[in-house]
């Protein structure tokens, strides 16, 4: 008879997910991931397969945590532009305040394995995907509520605000907070209110 697990699977691929992160998923070693989830990598790889598929439990955690943040700040009270401001900043911000400065693991993953892993191109897709349709639907409901101008295209903005969201991940590497707020603004300029 084998020895119990004696770790919460939830618990050790959020903590992998934490180091593919910061390290990338090329650097991010065998050892790392024993080290960061204090389980052993024999059973570490029993429990979940290779560092591949580790990886792929960290992103479909990353996409889950992510899709519930998204959620629930932008259906907090205000209008669709204040709360696309407020979830476009407190990602800036999350960047900005931690211990590293390490952006977006999904735009990461796209840049680090574009070309070489079909799986996690499809992946990293899907979660941008998912982001636009829950932008898309808060922009609609500003349309609805009388906040977000009708004649504005709700698809065109939640992908170029989801565009701009990557390349803010990537300039909160080096830029200041002041910088990536402008660049916030002019992002949601196009969520116009109605004229009166």
């Amino acid at each position: 008879m084998g020895r119990p697990k004696t770790f919460e699977p939830d618990d050790v691929i959020e903590r992998a997910m934490q180091t593919f992160w910061t390290r990338g998923y090329a650097a991010t070693s065998p050892a790392d991931l024993a080290e960061a989830t204090g389980v052993g990598k024999g059973s570490l790889y029993h429990a979940f397969g290779s560092k591949r598929d580790l990886f792929s439990k960290a992103l479909e955690c990353y996409s889950r945590l992510g899709e519930e943040m998204t959620e629930d700040l932008l259906n907090r009270p205000g209008t669709a532009k204040e709360r696309i401001r407020a979830y476009i900043r407190a990602l800036v911000d999350a960047d900005l305040d931690g211990p590293v400065r390490r952006g977006c693991l999904a735009a990461n993953t796209a840049l680090e394995l574009a070309g070489r892993d079909p799986e996690a191109e499809r992946t990293v897709r899907r979660i941008a995907e998912r982001v636009v349709d829950l932008i898309e639907a808060r922009i609609e409901l500003g349309k609805r509520d009388g906040d977000v101008a009708a004649d504005v295209d709700a698809r065109v903005q939640a992908l170029l605000v989801q565009n701009t969201v990557s390349g803010l991940r990537i300039m909160a590497c080096g830029f200041e907070r002041s910088t990536l707020y402008a660049v916030i603004d002019a992002s949601v300029a196009g969520i116009r209110q109605p004229a009166v």
